[in-house]
């Protein structure tokens, strides 16, 4: 988590690298234990470049499937061990391909902006 410098009023944020490095880890783990999950991102301030202090991460897991209702699905599915806070969507394969019909604005910015944390083929 962010610190505040014992001898200034300067806050001292986590590098980029850090946070990345730290979700990375984070999504080899969650697609080693959870069969479900299909692709994991993030987007947001990180993705683009302007990230700053106080900045979140903003992070997308897709599933095959899930029985789980949306709002316990964000509590599993959190990344506890991240350097910094941590908003979580977490969408079915079918939802997310829900979301570039219904909103292909939307859609469109979230894959520009998308950066993959599992470096893995999705699963047939």
């Amino acid at each position: 988590m962010p610190v505040r410098s014992l001898n200034t009023a300067v806050f001292k944020w986590p590098r980029r690298d850090a946070v990345v490095g730290a979700a990375e880890k984070w999504a080899a783990a969650l697609v080693e234990r959870d069969a479900a999950v299909v692709r994991v991102g993030y987007i947001g301030s990180y993705a683009r470049g302007d990230w700053g202090v106080g900045s979140d991460l903003d992070v997308i897991v897709i599933l095959s499937d899930t029985s789980t209702p949306p709002l316990e699905r964000q509590r599993h599915y959190y990344p506890d061990d991240l350097p910094v806070h941590a908003d979580v969507w977490v969408y079915t394969q079918l939802e997310w391909n829900r979301v570039a019909d219904d909103s292909p604005g939307l859609f469109h910015r979230l894959c520009k902006e998308w950066r993959d944390l599992s470096a893995h083929e999705p699963r047939a």
